[in-house]
């Protein structure tokens, strides 16, 4: 662990509350002020709640709740019954725009309704949104996509965890869904992680994109809530990659840019966006979790210093004295809007490294899909070390 970490900042929903409109979170800014003009959309309004339900353990649930709710009920209108997915985009009227919401959109919706399902104290909100998570079972076992894939083995993952065992051990259909669903997107994963794995290139696709550790994070936590080692081995070890790739020279953080990375082909360096520092920071929770290991760790301090300077221009991405965060970093400076993606990104950070320090205590059950709220850096070595010492992609 470096001598120095970044500060920690308080929680902070300035920024976040000038965001709210009438039905949720506005996706856009422009500077400060959100954009109306491009109404609201299913996957910022689901990173909303997750930070309601993270935020509620610091400050309080009744701090949250309408924001929770509002959100909750944005969601609940998005879904579509005769498809059983989900609308994405919303105009300011309320109207729908566009038609159904892609298979991320999708994914997203289902993790946020599984961590309210796993950690809202509110049992009628915790309720609705365990309803609404089956009613959307079907739809979500069909998808193909890996980073929608992904969503939802966490968010089983995470409604798994929060079930009583005496519970699961009776294998009602209610309680084993999640755990079959999880198990044969976790399996179709696993298999795309086999089937495009090649010499110096850990990945399942041919081009490296956007939010990229969310796939090794489901695989980390997925194997380990079914004993499958080698599909945890296989997630560490893409996910070590990944750090690696992403790790300049002086040891900070530099997340594939917005031009992408193909493979043999030239990597992008910018635009950096504040949700790959996120998704590399819970990846490494998830490791962290599953190994003990200290350097993931020191990767999940790296990915929230990014936000802070420790970054390629050496420049602050967020104002935590408002909980902004801002749009990315280009090759030329910081992109000064504020919009939603990169607040709530900020504010996720914020919270699980939060837990990390063991600066906050629990409030209401635990989140499966990472470290629980007020443990302690000595009990999370849970895991065999040798698992990660397999070596199940050729070299």
């Amino acid at each position: 662990m470096p001598d120095t970490i970044a500060r920690l900042h308080r929680v902070n929903r300035r920024h976040l509350d000038a965001l709210i409109g009438e039905l949720g979170i506005f996706q856009h800014a422009i500077g400060s002020k959100p954009d109306p003009a491009h109404g609201y959309c299913v996957d910022d309004v689901a990173r909303a709640l997750e930070v309601d339900l993270l935020h509620g353990r610091v400050v309080g649930w009744p701090a949250v709740s309408e924001s929770a709710w509002r959100s909750l009920r944005f969601i609940e209108a998005a879904f579509d019954g005769p498809s059983g997915r989900f609308r994405n985009f919303r105009a300011v009227d309320g109207s729908w725009i566009g038609g159904l919401g892609s298979n991320d959109s999708l994914g997203r919706a289902m993790l946020a309704l599984g961590q309210a399902v796993a950690t809202a104290p509110d049992l009628e909100l915790a309720e609705r949104a365990r309803a609404l998570f089956g009613r959307a079972f079907p739809a979500a076992n069909r998808i193909a996509s890996p980073r929608a894939q992904a969503s939802v083995i966490l968010a089983c993952a995470a409604v798994v965890a929060a079930s009583p065992p005496a519970r699961r051990q009776k294998r009602h259909e209610a309680e084993s869904g999640p755990t079959d669903l999880m198990r044969n997107l976790a399996t179709s994963l696993h298999a795309r992680f086999l089937a495009f794995a090649r010499p110096n290139w850990s990945w399942p696709e041919d081009t490296l994109t956007y939010e990229n550790a969310v796939l090794p994070r489901a695989m980390i936590v997925a194997g380990s809530a079914l004993g499958a080692s080698t599909m945890l081995a296989i997630g560490l070890q893409v996910l070590d990659w990944l750090i690696q790739v992403q790790t300049a020279a002086d040891g900070h953080l530099s997340p594939i840019g917005n031009g992408w990375w193909p493979r043999q082909g030239v990597r992008s360096r910018f635009d950096q966006q504040p949700i790959e520092a996120t998704a590399l920071l819970l990846a490494a929770e998830a490791a962290l979790a599953a190994t003990g290991r200290d350097r993931y760790r020191v990767a999940m301090e790296q990915a929230y210093a990014w936000f802070l300077g420790a970054n390629d221009l050496g420049r602050r991405v967020v104002v935590p004295a408002r909980g902004a965060g801002r749009d990315g970093l280009t090759a030329t400076g910081v992109n000064t809007n504020e919009g939603a993606e990169s607040t709530l990104m900020w504010l996720i950070a914020t919270e699980h490294i939060r837990v990390l320090r063991g600066e906050a205590m629990a409030v209401g059950p635990a989140p499966a899909q990472g470290i629980a709220l007020g443990s302690r850096r000595g009990s999370l070595a849970t895991a065999s070390a040798s698992v990660g010492e397999l070596t199940p992609f050729p070299r």
